[in-house]
């Protein structure tokens, strides 16, 4: 019968690495937020780069309903796929 190993020493690297996860539940208060289908997907600091991750996911999928959410007025604006 093999001894068992100690499964905390395989699984966990030898530096712990900062986790930068953001929560999708949670409404940003600063920035822009790409809202796919009602649910937020990702945040960005500029608008333009939000429309522009959107149009390009609209081209890849059109049937999706794409917004951007501007955190500081609270207001959704849709995107067109770009062509």
């Amino acid at each position: 019968m093999k001894p068992l190993k100690d499964k905390q020493e395989e699984t966990q690297p030898e530096e712990r690495r900062p986790r930068n996860t953001q929560r999708a539940d949670i409404i940003p208060t600063a920035g822009f937020a790409m809202v796919v289908d009602g649910k937020l997907k990702a945040n960005f600091a500029d608008e333009e780069v939000a429309k522009a991750a959107g149009a390009e996911l609209l081209v890849r999928f059109p049937i999706l309903r794409v917004e951007v959410y501007n955190a500081e007025t609270r207001v959704r604006t849709k995107v067109d796929a770009m062509r």
